[in-house]
């Protein structure tokens, strides 16, 4: 064997293992900067700070710190293979059988090794990545749900558009795209540094038009690299803006195919799918033009990359044959050359390459934090003052708007105590729903004190009530949790409400929206209300799919079960007021009067 392989080994790992770690206390520094001073930067904090701070946990620094170790020693296996191509093909060149022998045995000690990194490399980085999905899922719909960002989102300017595939697809996005980027920059930065050592000692003087150029390759790949680089990021631009909207359109047409499933029934009775078809026709035409000019400016950001990729083949070829022809190297210095040409340039153009995956990471960094920040819009909106009281109603100064300004109900106050039923009555379009909203703290165009009962004590029951997915009686406990012994007195409420035919049904996980007719729904209500016993009960038209006698019933049943429980109903029918104590009469011009009447015996 040859010594002097052996020695420029131990040498080059020397300087590996010192360029390394200056290496990647540059990107370390490069990147804290970038965070600090620059818009993705200090986007990227924004969703991923908190889970890289030591008060939360240090795990997730420990695992990405190994993850950063497992790169640089991929970087000097790359280093040692370098190495063995030039040993194997000299000894290949010189007939060296002994050497050839040997240098076989140890590529098998180096494909062992590298193949068991990979493998290790794989499991920490997907353990990793699959931890901070689970967290910042967490986190961003928690963020959703606090202050009800998610249902007041949508009386901001610009309503977000898309949640649901901004807390799925975008996190996912974000998480791989900031884990494979980042490892890839490290990985690029240390190679573009170990490899170019190796090439500067194998490059020579070139001579051209008369000036000797000196490590002519180092030279000649940099300048190569470099100008291919700043042609594809003047033709990878437009990337980002297509990529936003290839996921905003994505996105519209998906929500429009679901709430094509959702209305099914309606648009079938109107015998509107010509219509339904031709909404979906558009949108889809819209998805489908941004992909052709993705297409298109894909055919030509990835056209320039593969022939820049394929010129840089052969080039370290011909700077080094001639020296090859005359004896100056030997066949492994030419096959090491390649392969730290090929390095080298690849260091160099992981950025270029990788151009259409920052787009793309840019496009999602934006809808994340504008998803974000929409939510601390939303629950940051202006709502009434509400206090907690436990069973009473009082309501002092209450102002409830339209968008636009205009007064719906200026100065109310009433007080209500346990027992008593409010009825609230006016023509169409007066407020009477918007009350409520303004009552339930949801209605941002409202101003006042509201002190009642909260959280599980107050319900609320709409004209189309909500059935959460999974078994009855998640849908019958709903909001509350079921408890072990509930269910008899689930099916005893089911009984009460003339729903005795699902008494035997309540383990049975369904859509039960889609089951159940909008009357069921509705005594599906009231048995929820039985269930929860709670103080106060807002009834938006919640018997409007009723007859009179089964609304009668319902009335009845809430005023024998729970007389204590104070009512706050909206309805039309003139049935209602015989269960209700007080009548609030709104005429959608800010004017309203408020009378005590006699309750049904």
């Amino acid at each position: 064997m040859d010594m002097n392989w052996h020695q420029a080994l131990q040498e080059s790992l020397s300087w590996l293992a010192i360029a390394s770690f200056i290496t990647l206390i540059g990107f370390l520094a490069a990147a804290t900067l970038a965070v600090r001073y620059t818009r993705w930067g200090s986007q990227f904090w924004q969703l991923a700070g908190p889970y890289f701070t030591f008060r939360r946990s240090w795990r997730p620094l420990l695992v990405f710190g190994l993850l950063l170790v497992l790169t640089l020693f991929s970087v000097r296996l790359n280093v040692l293979f370098s190495f063995w191509y030039n040993g194997f093909y000299s000894a290949l060149q010189a007939l060296d059988q002994k050497a050839f022998w040997y240098l076989l045995g140890v590529f098998a000690v180096l494909a062992t090794i590298h193949v068991l990194r990979s493998l290790f490399t794989f499991y920490v980085t997907q353990a990793f990545s699959i931890q901070w999905r689970i967290w910042l899922t967490e986190r961003l719909t928690g963020d959703w749900m606090k202050g009800d960002a998610y249902y007041r989102g949508r009386f901001l300017p610009e309503p977000v558009d898309n949640p649901d595939q901004r807390i799925e697809l975008d996190v996912n996005a974000f998480v791989g795209n900031s884990v494979s980027l980042a490892l890839g920059a490290v990985s690029a930065l240390v190679s573009l540094v170990a490899f170019t050592g190796i090439l500067w000692g194998l490059s020579a003087p070139l001579t051209i038009a008369g000036y000797e150029i000196p490590r002519a390759m180092v030279f000649a790949v940099y300048v190569y690299v470099l100008i291919a680089t700043w042609i594809a990021f003047r033709l990878g631009k437009p990337l980002i803006r297509l990529n936003f909207l290839n996921e905003k359109l994505t996105a519209n047409f998906r929500y429009a195919l679901m709430r094509l499933r959702e209305n099914a029934e309606n648009i079938a009775f109107y015998q509107g799918a010509s219509v339904e078809r031709a909404t979906l026709l558009g949108r889809f035409g819209a998805l489908i033009a941004n992909v052709w000019a993705l297409v298109f400016r894909n055919l030509k950001f990835s056209g320039f990359n593969l022939g820049v990729s394929q010129m840089a083949v052969v080039f370290p070829f011909i700077l080094q044959a001639p020296r090859f022809f005359s004896g100056a190297i030997k066949l492994g210095d030419v096959m090491q050359t390649s392969k730290a040409f090929g390095e080298v340039q690849d260091a160099l153009s992981f950025f270029r390459e990788s151009y259409d995956t920052f787009a793309q990471y840019r496009a999602t960094l934006d809808r994340l934090t504008g998803f974000l920040d929409a939510n601390d819009q939303a629950a940051a909106l202006p709502s009434v003052t509400t206090q907690d009281q436990a069973r009473a109603l009082d309501i002092t100064g209450l102002q409830v708007m339209r968008p636009d300004g205009h007064a719906l109900i200026a100065d109310l106050n009433l007080r209500l105590h346990s027992g008593q039923a409010l009825l609230i009555k006016g023509p169409s379009g007066s407020g009477k729903t918007t009350l409520l909203r303004a009552l339930a703290g949801l209605w941002p165009y409202a101003e006042g004190h509201v002190r009642r009962p909260l959280g599980t004590q107050a319900l609320f029951l709409s004209q189309r009530p909500y059935l959460p997915l999974g078994d009855l009686r998640a849908a019958i406990a709903y909001p509350a949790d079921i408890q072990p012994g509930d269910e008899a007195r689930m099916q005893e409420a089911l009984h009460k409400v003339n729903l005795a035919h699902l008494a035997e049904r309540l383990a049975v996980s369904a859509d039960w929206s889609n089951i159940l007719s909008v009357g069921e729904q509705q005594r599906l209500a009231f048995a929820r209300v039985l269930f929860n016993r709670p103080q106060v009960v807002f009834l938006d038209e919640s018997t409007s799919a009723m007859d009179e006698g089964l609304e009668h019933a319902m009335y009845t049943l809430l005023r024998q079960q729970m007389p204590e429980t104070l009512l706050v109903s909206v309805g039309h029918r003139s049935t209602l007021a015989d269960f209700h104590t007080h009548r609030l009469e709104v005429d959608g011009q800010g004017g309203w009067s408020l009378r005590q009447q006699e309750v049904l015996a």
